[in-house]
């Protein structure tokens, strides 16, 4: 167990790191992710007011549906990303990172304070009531359909429900932090751990418990952004290879903080940019250093490990612009010694979402 954010997290259960991500993709995982914030926006203008803060085109999802977005902050840096979903015209329910729970607080907090005084209809409510459990891979879906009577099968990627799972009133979303098909179930904290038991058995015993360890490697294999290492607050989305995230109203007519540079970037190109690395020797980490075979410095790595799945090293970190292309090579340095690496696309293993046909 390691204190993460306020809480007692475990790194692992009682397999390995490596079992349990090999494990994830062929089978499934179980997470208790109930450290993560939980949060709803309601009132006429809870769009309009969130979209204030975001990059996502909100108003253009479909009741139901959600999408990864970026609260970003007045010179376009990221104060965090999230996962947004539009329940109806005017209530919007989101999860922020529990690192960074108080920061995105406090940041909402301040900027509806302004918007009500102006008459904005918006009031939230922070989900502390609730649990989070995320239930990924293949037996993700037919394990979670046998305790609840909705056809899973019609829902895809990034929908939303309200429905009884188990005997409990839960938000489901179908998405996740794996790559995998998977699932994450608000559920009331008092039925919490009922549900955590009823899906591991339900799956007779080929789900597992899994840990913080595992969630690393897979989100790493799937490439996939920690916030506080692959994206910071002076990372634009755009440096972050989330240009895709900012939705096409929201191109052209801004209105987000951090718009005006943003919208340059797009335009013009960032300075630095967000890249997958294969690499030689031991597995670099967060802040190892990227070198040209020159060794001038061309960047750095934000996160690196071995990967249980390809068995070699994977990395992402960032680069000059121009250096970013798939097979550009340079050198990653480890305890002061160079070792060869060369850009490769992401994902590094191939993302097995459940998509509409």
């Amino acid at each position: 167990m390691v204190p993460f954010a306020g809480w007692s997290m475990p790194i692992q259960y009682k397999d390995t790191i490596m079992d349990s991500t090999l494990n994830c993709r062929a089978n499934g995982s179980l997470f208790d992710v109930s450290h993560m914030c939980g949060l709803s926006l309601q009132g006429r203008q809870a769009i309009p007011f969130l979209e204030s803060l975001v990059v996502a085109d909100v108003a253009a999802l479909k009741d139901g549906t959600g999408s990864l977005t970026v609260f970003t902050n007045d010179k376009g840096g990221a104060i965090d990303d999230s996962v947004v979903t539009k329940v109806n015209d005017h209530h919007v329910y989101l999860v922020v990172n529990a690192g960074c729970r108080d920061k995105d607080l406090a940041h909402i907090g301040a900027h509806m304070e302004a918007f009500q005084k102006k008459g904005g209809d918006v009031k939230w409510h922070v989900h502390d009531e609730r649990s989070l459990l995320a239930l990924q891979g293949p037996l993700a879906a037919p394990t979670l359909q046998l305790l609840t009577k909705e056809d899973l099968s019609k829902m895809y990627f990034s929908d939303f429900k309200m429905i009884d799972i188990n005997g409990s009133a839960c938000f489901l979303t179908r998405t996740g932090y794996t790559g995998e098909d998977g699932f994450e179930i608000s559920v009331p904290s008092e039925n919490a751990v009922d549900l955590a038991k009823a899906l591991l058995e339900k799956s007779e015993g080929k789900v597992r418990l899994t840990g913080l360890g595992a969630r690393d490697s897979l989100r790493l294999e799937a490439g996939l952004c920690l916030y506080g290492n692959d994206m910071e607050q002076h990372i634009t989305p755009v440096e972050a290879g989330l240009s895709w995230a900012i939705g096409k109203r929201r191109k052209a007519e801004g209105g987000f903080l951090g718009a005006e540079v943003i919208l340059k970037q797009l335009k013009e190109g960032p300075k630095i940019r967000r890249v997958g690395i294969f690499s030689q020797g031991p597995p670099p980490r967060s802040h190892s250093e990227i070198v040209s075979g020159t060794g001038e410095n061309i960047g750095e790595v934000t996160s690196g490990g071995f990967s249980p799945c390809l068995k070699k090293n994977i990395a992402m970190g960032y680069v000059k612009n121009g250096l970013h292309k798939a097979g550009t090579e340079f050198k990653v340095v480890v305890r002061g010694k160079q070792y060869d690496a060369v850009v490769t696309k992401m994902p590094f293993v191939p993302t097995k979402y459940y998509k509409a046909p």
